[in-house]
Protein backbone atom coordinates (compact mmCIF):
# COMPACT_ATOMS: atom_id res chain seq x y z
CA UNK A 1 0.00 0.00 0.00
CA UNK A 2 1.22 3.43 -1.22
CA UNK A 3 1.25 6.12 1.79
CA UNK A 4 0.46 9.56 1.63
CA UNK A 5 4.61 10.53 1.99
CA UNK A 6 5.01 8.78 -1.20
CA UNK A 7 1.81 9.72 -2.84
CA UNK A 8 3.44 13.01 -2.79
CA UNK A 9 6.49 12.76 -3.65
CA UNK A 10 5.15 11.08 -6.47
CA UNK A 11 2.70 14.01 -7.17
CA UNK A 12 6.55 16.27 -7.50
CA UNK A 13 7.96 13.75 -9.78
CA UNK A 14 5.48 13.59 -11.93
CA UNK A 15 5.65 17.43 -12.10
CA UNK A 16 9.89 17.52 -12.26
CA UNK A 17 10.39 14.60 -14.56
CA UNK A 18 7.05 13.65 -15.70
CA UNK A 19 8.43 10.36 -17.59
CA UNK A 20 10.12 8.62 -14.74
CA UNK A 21 6.78 8.69 -12.39
CA UNK A 22 4.94 7.37 -15.57
CA UNK A 23 7.60 4.12 -15.07
CA UNK A 24 6.73 3.97 -11.55
CA UNK A 25 2.69 4.18 -11.89
CA UNK A 26 2.93 1.40 -14.24
CA UNK A 27 4.89 -0.54 -12.72
CA UNK A 28 2.29 -0.68 -10.05
CA UNK A 29 0.66 -3.67 -12.10
CA UNK A 30 -2.79 -2.32 -11.10
CA UNK A 31 -5.66 -4.59 -12.18
CA UNK A 32 -8.40 -2.89 -14.56
CA UNK A 33 -11.03 -3.26 -12.36
CA UNK A 34 -9.20 -1.02 -9.88
CA UNK A 35 -8.49 1.35 -12.63
CA UNK A 36 -11.63 1.87 -13.82
CA UNK A 37 -12.62 2.09 -11.00
CA UNK A 38 -10.16 4.72 -9.86
CA UNK A 39 -11.14 6.67 -13.42
CA UNK A 40 -14.99 7.16 -12.00
CA UNK A 41 -13.95 7.91 -9.03
CA UNK A 42 -11.39 11.10 -10.15
CA UNK A 43 -14.17 11.88 -12.35
CA UNK A 44 -16.63 12.03 -9.62
CA UNK A 45 -14.46 14.47 -7.60
CA UNK A 46 -14.07 16.76 -10.36
CA UNK A 47 -17.66 16.82 -10.48
CA UNK A 48 -18.01 17.23 -7.22
CA UNK A 49 -15.60 19.99 -7.17
CA UNK A 50 -16.77 21.71 -10.61
CA UNK A 51 -20.63 21.91 -9.00
CA UNK A 52 -18.89 23.58 -5.60
CA UNK A 53 -17.24 26.48 -7.71
CA UNK A 54 -20.42 26.79 -9.93
CA UNK A 55 -22.05 28.44 -6.22
CA UNK A 56 -20.13 31.03 -6.08
CA UNK A 57 -20.26 31.80 -10.05
CA UNK A 58 -22.73 33.24 -12.38
CA UNK A 59 -23.57 29.73 -14.09
CA UNK A 60 -26.72 32.09 -16.67
CA UNK A 61 -24.46 31.43 -19.34
CA UNK A 62 -24.06 28.00 -18.63
CA UNK A 63 -26.07 25.10 -20.57
CA UNK A 64 -28.38 23.18 -18.62
CA UNK A 65 -26.10 20.67 -19.03
CA UNK A 66 -23.16 21.77 -17.12
CA UNK A 67 -25.81 22.77 -14.36
CA UNK A 68 -26.45 19.62 -13.32
CA UNK A 69 -24.20 17.37 -11.50
CA UNK A 70 -25.16 14.29 -12.52
CA UNK A 71 -25.02 14.74 -15.78
CA UNK A 72 -21.91 16.51 -15.67
CA UNK A 73 -20.30 13.31 -14.27
CA UNK A 74 -21.81 11.25 -16.51
CA UNK A 75 -20.50 13.79 -19.65
CA UNK A 76 -16.62 13.70 -17.66
CA UNK A 77 -16.54 10.11 -16.81
CA UNK A 78 -17.45 9.54 -20.93
CA UNK A 79 -14.84 11.88 -21.73
CA UNK A 80 -12.49 10.04 -19.91
CA UNK A 81 -13.39 6.94 -21.41
CA UNK A 82 -13.24 8.22 -24.91
CA UNK A 83 -9.96 10.02 -24.06
CA UNK A 84 -8.10 7.21 -23.04
CA UNK A 85 -9.20 5.31 -25.88
CA UNK A 86 -8.78 8.04 -28.32
CA UNK A 87 -5.26 8.36 -26.80
CA UNK A 88 -4.66 4.34 -26.96
CA UNK A 89 -5.92 3.70 -30.58
CA UNK A 90 -3.97 6.93 -31.97
CA UNK A 91 -0.96 5.38 -30.29
CA UNK A 92 -1.63 1.98 -32.11
CA UNK A 93 -1.73 3.96 -35.48
CA UNK A 94 1.48 6.01 -35.25
CA UNK A 95 3.43 2.76 -34.11
CA UNK A 96 2.99 2.72 -30.23
CA UNK A 97 3.16 -0.85 -28.85
CA UNK A 98 1.70 -0.64 -24.98
CA UNK A 99 -0.57 -1.56 -23.08
CA UNK A 100 -3.89 -0.13 -22.61
CA UNK A 101 -3.80 -0.88 -18.71
CA UNK A 102 -0.55 0.81 -18.73
CA UNK A 103 -2.13 3.85 -20.47
CA UNK A 104 -5.17 3.77 -18.11
CA UNK A 105 -3.21 3.61 -14.80
CA UNK A 106 -1.34 6.68 -15.91
CA UNK A 107 -4.27 8.77 -17.17
CA UNK A 108 -6.01 7.68 -13.49
CA UNK A 109 -2.97 9.20 -11.88
CA UNK A 110 -3.12 11.98 -13.99
CA UNK A 111 -7.21 12.48 -13.20
CA UNK A 112 -6.25 11.95 -9.10
CA UNK A 113 -4.11 14.89 -9.17
CA UNK A 114 -6.52 16.79 -11.48
CA UNK A 115 -8.78 16.77 -8.74
CA UNK A 116 -6.03 17.80 -6.18
CA UNK A 117 -5.90 20.60 -8.34
CA UNK A 118 -9.53 21.52 -8.71
CA UNK A 119 -10.02 21.52 -5.19
CA UNK A 120 -7.26 23.89 -4.58
CA UNK A 121 -8.09 25.95 -7.48
CA UNK A 122 -11.61 25.99 -5.68
CA UNK A 123 -10.05 27.24 -2.16
CA UNK A 124 -8.13 29.97 -4.33
CA UNK A 125 -11.85 30.81 -6.13
CA UNK A 126 -13.00 32.05 -2.81
CA UNK A 127 -10.28 34.25 -2.23
CA UNK A 128 -9.31 35.93 -5.28
CA UNK A 129 -11.08 34.87 -8.90
CA UNK A 130 -8.57 36.26 -10.65
CA UNK A 131 -5.64 34.87 -9.52
CA UNK A 132 -7.51 31.28 -10.08
CA UNK A 133 -8.32 31.84 -13.98
CA UNK A 134 -4.30 32.23 -14.18
CA UNK A 135 -3.46 29.41 -12.03
CA UNK A 136 -5.82 27.44 -13.80
CA UNK A 137 -4.33 28.74 -17.11
CA UNK A 138 -1.01 27.57 -15.72
CA UNK A 139 -2.29 23.93 -14.43
CA UNK A 140 -3.68 23.33 -18.11
CA UNK A 141 0.00 23.97 -19.03
CA UNK A 142 1.04 21.60 -16.79
CA UNK A 143 -1.21 18.97 -17.50
CA UNK A 144 -0.91 19.05 -20.99
CA UNK A 145 3.00 18.78 -20.75
CA UNK A 146 2.41 15.64 -18.39
CA UNK A 147 0.34 14.15 -20.89
CA UNK A 148 2.84 14.27 -23.74
CA UNK A 149 5.21 12.26 -21.49
CA UNK A 150 2.70 10.29 -20.11
CA UNK A 151 1.15 8.80 -23.82
CA UNK A 152 4.83 8.75 -25.20
CA UNK A 153 6.10 6.25 -22.34
CA UNK A 154 2.91 4.43 -22.37
CA UNK A 155 2.60 3.74 -26.06
CA UNK A 156 6.18 3.51 -26.23
CA UNK A 157 6.89 6.44 -28.74
CA UNK A 158 10.00 7.62 -29.93
CA UNK A 159 9.14 11.32 -29.01
CA UNK A 160 6.88 13.69 -27.88
CA UNK A 161 6.24 14.91 -30.97
CA UNK A 162 4.66 11.33 -31.70
CA UNK A 163 2.60 11.99 -28.63
CA UNK A 164 1.50 15.23 -30.16
CA UNK A 165 -0.09 13.16 -33.05
CA UNK A 166 -1.54 10.81 -30.72
CA UNK A 167 -3.21 14.23 -28.87
CA UNK A 168 -4.07 15.15 -32.27
CA UNK A 169 -5.78 11.57 -33.80
CA UNK A 170 -7.59 11.19 -29.99
CA UNK A 171 -9.09 14.66 -30.49
CA UNK A 172 -10.42 13.73 -34.06
CA UNK A 173 -11.73 10.33 -32.43
CA UNK A 174 -13.24 12.35 -29.39
CA UNK A 175 -15.30 14.90 -30.91
CA UNK A 176 -17.16 12.08 -33.12
CA UNK A 177 -17.36 10.16 -29.68
CA UNK A 178 -19.29 12.95 -28.31
CA UNK A 179 -21.46 13.53 -31.42
CA UNK A 180 -22.62 9.82 -30.51
CA UNK A 181 -22.42 10.37 -26.57
CA UNK A 182 -24.41 13.95 -27.40
CA UNK A 183 -26.89 11.67 -29.40
CA UNK A 184 -27.61 9.54 -26.50
CA UNK A 185 -27.64 12.39 -23.58
CA UNK A 186 -29.92 14.62 -26.07
CA UNK A 187 -29.06 17.74 -27.60
CA UNK A 188 -31.71 19.96 -25.25
CA UNK A 189 -29.57 19.17 -21.94
CA UNK A 190 -26.28 20.35 -23.64
CA UNK A 191 -28.30 23.65 -24.65
CA UNK A 192 -28.63 23.14 -28.10
CA UNK A 193 -31.77 24.12 -30.02
CA UNK A 194 -33.30 20.74 -30.98
CA UNK A 195 -33.42 22.69 -34.48
CA UNK A 196 -30.21 22.56 -35.34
Amino acid sequence: MINSDALKDLAIETIRTPRSAAQKIMSLGLSRDVLWSGLVLAACINSIVFSLSLLVSDTSALPPLLRNPVMFFMLVTGLQVLTVHGFYWGGRALGGTGDLGELLSLMVWLQALQAAANGCLFVVLLLSPGIEQLLSLGVGILGLWITLNFITEAMRLPGLMHALGVLVLATVGIAFGLVILAAMIGLGALGVPANV
